[in-house]
Formats: C-alpha cells, sequence, structure tokens
C-alpha cells in the first residue's frame, strides 16, 4: 500500500479485514484513540477517522494506542516479529549483492549484532546468513554459465566470487561438475 487510500481504508476498517492487520492504523478523532484495523471497538463514523501507516505517525499526531487492540503487537510490529523483520532484511541486502562476505559485515550493515542476525536467520530460514549468500552466489553462476557466454573468470567475479579457484570448487562443490562440464550440457543435471 504506497499511499493510504481513505475509502479502503475505511472498507477494511468496516469489514475488519486481517489482510489490513499492520498495513495502516486509524485515529479516532473523538476519541484520540488510535487503533487497528480488526479492533472489536465500535466503529467509528467516516468523519471521524483518520488513517496512518505507522503507529508511530499516529502517536505524532498526537493521538494514544487502543488497550483493547493493542497496536504495537500489529503483524510486523510485535516483538515476535523481529526475527522474521532481520531475516527478510537480511534476505533483501543479500539478493541485492549487499555486503555479505562476513556476518559481521552484513549485521553492520543491518544494524544488528551478529549473533542476533545468525539467530534470526538460522530460526526464520533454517540456515546461517553465510549460506544463504552462498546459494545465492551459486544460483547466479549457474545462471550466468548456461545462459550467457561470458568467459568463466568473468563470470565468477559477477556471481561474486573473489577468486576463480574458489568459483571453481564451489561449482564442482554443489553440482559435481566443472562450470566447463555445466555449460557444455547446458546446465542440466546429466553430465
Amino acid at each position: 500500500m504506497a499511499s493510504l487510500d481513505p475509502d479502503v481504508c475505511y472498507r477494511a476498517l468496516v469489514a475488519r479485514d486481517a489482510r489490513f492487520d499492520g498495513l495502516f492504523f486509524v485515529g479516532v478523532k473523538t476519541t484520540g484513540i488510535y487503533c487497528r484495523p480488526v479492533c472489536r471497538a465500535r466503529t467509528p463514523g467516516r468523519d471521524r477517522c483518520l488513517f496512518f501507516k505507522t503507529a508511530a505517525q499516529a502517536e505524532e499526531a498526537g493521538f494514544r494506542s487502543c488497550l483493547r487492540c493493542r497496536p504495537e503487537l500489529a503483524p510486523g510490529a510485535a516483538p515476535v516479529d523481529a526475527l522474521s523483520r532481520v531475516a527478510a532484511a537480511a534476505m533483501r541486502l543479500i539478493e541485492d549483492g549487499g555486503n555479505v562476505d562476513t556476518v559481521d559485515g552484513l549485521a553492520d550493515t543491518l544494524g544488528v549484532s551478529a549473533r542476533h542476525l545468525r539467530r534470526a536467520t538460522q530460526a526464520e530460514l533454517g540456515v546461517s546468513p553465510i549460506a544463504l549468500a552462498a546459494s545465492r552466489r551459486l544460483a547466479l553462476a549457474r545462471q550466468l554459465i548456461v545462459d550467457t557466454t561470458l568467459p568463466m573468470t568473468e563470470v565468477a567475479f559477477a556471481a561474486g566470487y573473489r577468486s576463480v579457484r574458489r568459483f571453481n570448487a564451489a561449482v564442482r562443490a554443489r553440482y559435481a561438475r566443472s562450470p566447463s562440464e555445466m555449460r557444455r550440457t547446458g546446465g542440466g543435471d546429466q553430465p
């Protein structure tokens, strides 16, 4: 939801549509309270509602949080969602080719400790951040080997490997063939 459409927000509020929970908050002008769209309190009139993307925006506008629906527990904002937010941010950073040489570098970029990052990715994705980055590099390498005619040296560096030797070893370990053999067979599973 790039910008909030008040009509869509109000329809979601009236329907108490759980799909919108955590995507916006509603401030009720007459009470000075802000709620989640799934709040079981009586639905206010449309003219009494202001819509906010975040709870912080609602609080900045002078609203207090509802004691019934507890906006701080909205999906994505609750403490229980902290691990999934960190893991998702790490995954995005790795996919974008961010600083993934070390767990410490990735953690610094995300503003968390290396231990917390390892715990989050292990809990949410079942792998370490380094294993996630290695998988991304290998997938990109395979795509470049099969779909391009780039020299293997350029494939290695484009996929994020610092040396051709490590690139060759990683490809051979994962696919049981050298990059040249993969290119000859079109990347198929049979040599």
